[in-house]
């Protein structure tokens, strides 16, 4: 592991793309903060630049980096639920400017796996996390599943859990500032 995550850093460093498994499904990643990676994802997906990415963090204290005012009902989202969530907040900062959505959202989920938390933590900052495909294809369910257009699209892919059958991209709530919850995903 510490070898792919010494590789996938220098990729995510230099603005490349990576290709790597969440704690949802497989995912293409770049730096959060590097607009060009993030045109690339786009670009990569064939999917118009106004539809938001999610990303990922590795705790409460890298969420306050990229998040203006988090609602303390998040924390209790985050506590509570057993599932992977992902959470949409009001006023993101501190992101490539392309990655934040047209109102100022953004959604980010704290993984609960090891990989994607010291690979956020060595980069140190948040990784757009998208499903491993072309937009308006399927979500590819393993490793196999994922095409060659995007095998061939990344600079780096990830030697971890190619066996790992991945059951379901993450739940997503909007949790609005002015205290509105709208489940997006369940």
């Amino acid at each position: 592991m510490l070898n792919d995550i010494k590789k996938a850093i220098e990729v995510l460093k230099n603005g490349g793309l990576i290709l790597y498994p969440t704690d949802t499904v497989w995912g293409i990643g770049c730096d959060a903060t590097n607009p060009k990676a993030v045109e690339k994802i786009f670009k990569l997906k064939q999917r118009i630049d106004s539809k938001a990415l999610i990303c990922l963090v590795a705790d409460d204290r890298m969420l306050k980096k990229y998040v203006k005012d988090i609602p303390r009902a998040a924390y209790d989202i985050i506590d509570i639920t057993d599932s992977p969530t992902t959470i949409i907040y009001d006023d993101a900062q501190n992101l490539a400017q392309n990655l934040i959505a047209e109102d100022g959202t953004i959604a980010i989920r704290i993984p609960d796996d090891d990989f994607c938390f010291q690979l956020c933590r060595k980069l140190n900052g948040a990784i757009v996390s998208t499903s491993a495909n072309i937009s308006g294809q399927p979500t590819p369910k393993s490793y196999k599943e994922i095409t060659q257009e995007v095998l061939k699209g990344v600079d780096y892919v990830v030697n971890l859990h190619r066996e790992k059958i991945c059951s379901k991209p993450s739940a997503i709530i909007k949790l609005s500032n002015n205290g509105v919850v709208k489940v997006i995903r369940a």
